[in-house]
């Protein structure tokens, strides 16, 4: 792969990943059940069988994109993606919904990681991997960017229904499908004269082995995942705090969109900091989640969201360096797969952390 042909690549799941955070009955998911009737209690249970089933399926969807190839996963996470929304307007039952939610969470599995995978090994057959810092970066604004928006996007959605809201959605992931169908392949260092059970097996035992002999791996993985799920949960339980607090309804979107924008900005600023030492980042990021945590006790809507915003910023900021220092560490043939582990170990400590945060906010 030549370099123009791999920057071609980034700049496809670069629309990819825009049209994804543009989805905005996905974006809004929670305001859309409410109106159709159900309670916070059902949506909060449509929460947690999201993550589980994102727990369980994380990493077998990494290793199938190893397996069995990068393209052919990201076209697919599009597909469960359509599948999920058809699901959200002809069904009106928990069990429906619920459904809807597992094919929800198998879209993001097959992306997460894969997307990563991609997008390295594009660079790297090129001889240009060091330029992977810079995609890491921009990606992260991009998803971020859109998905603020989509947010913002919520009384829009509202008002057209959810019918029509993810019948938007569906043309959507139909687009990032034809954009899929363009992607190109990068050559894997595994061997491809086994059949696909052997290799499935080498790449999920050679992973594990990797994460069992790499302390470094391991600590980042689970340090970046407990951040990024506190900086998660501090902006989702928002929605319910900022009101408490006397905020207008009117406002609730534009004041989530400017928390959100502590998250383009967070993963931006990484990109001039290539110097600073991952410890380093590392303390910053303990430093603002600290600072958005203690914001909630403020009692003041503006300190509230200016501590989430720090939050997000300080997020990104980890994020979008741990999976730089990650990926530079990380085999090509088992990319997809570790760094699948990674959103794994993310979705157990959100499921551990949600109702500590849903008392603390209660």
């Amino acid at each position: 792969m030549n370099t123009n042909k791999a920057r071609n690549q980034i700049t496809k799941l670069y629309f990819i990943d825009g049209i994804g955070g543009l989805m905005i009955a996905g974006a809004s998911w929670v305001a859309l059940l409410a109106a159709r009737g159900f309670s916070t209690v059902e949506i909060g249970l449509f929460e947690s069988i999201f993550h589980v089933a994102s727990m369980i399926f994380e990493v077998p969807s990494g290793a199938v994109a190893d397996v069995f190839g990068r393209k052919k996963v990201m076209i697919t996470a599009s597909v469960m993606a359509i599948i999920s929304s058809i699901l959200m307007i002809f069904t009106n039952t928990f069990a429906g919904i619920s459904v809807a939610m597992v094919f929800s969470a198998l879209s993001y599995n097959l992306a997460s990681g894969t997307r990563e995978a991609l997008a390295y090994d594009s660079l790297k057959a090129a001889g240009i991997e060091n330029e992977y810092s810079k995609f890491a970066s921009n990606d992260m604004v991009i998803y971020r960017l859109t998905s603020s928006l989509g947010t913002l996007m919520a009384g829009i959605a509202l008002m057209l229904g959810y019918k029509k809201a993810n019948a938007l959605d569906i043309l959507m992931a139909t687009a990032a499908i034809l954009i899929g169908t363009t992607l190109m392949e990068p050559k894997s260092e595994l061997s491809h004269h086994t059949s696909g059970s052997a290799r499935f097996k080498e790449v999920a035992l050679e992973s594990v082995r990797f994460i069992k002999e790499n302390r470094k791996a391991r600590l980042i993985i689970i340090f970046n995942a407990f951040i990024g799920a506190v900086a998660t949960l501090i902006v989702f339980f928002l929605q319910a705090k900022l009101p408490q607090l006397g905020i207008k309804t009117i406002w609730l979107g534009p004041a989530l969109f400017s928390v959100g924008l502590g998250s383009v900005i967070g993963a931006k600023a990484i990109e001039y900091c290539t110097y600073l030492r991952y410890k380093y980042v590392s303390l910053f990021a303990v430093i603002g989640i600290a600072i958005a945590f203690g914001s909630i006790f403020t009692g003041s809507i503006a300190l509230t969201m200016l501590g989430a915003f720090v939050g997000g910023f300080a997020d990104s900021f980890i994020e979008v360096r741990s999976d730089v220092v990650l990926n530079n560490m990380i085999p090509s043939s088992q990319r997809a797969t570790l760094m699948s582990i990674n959103s794994f170990t993310f979705s157990v400590i959100m499921i551990i952390l949600s109702p500590v945060f849903g008392w603390i906010f209660s």
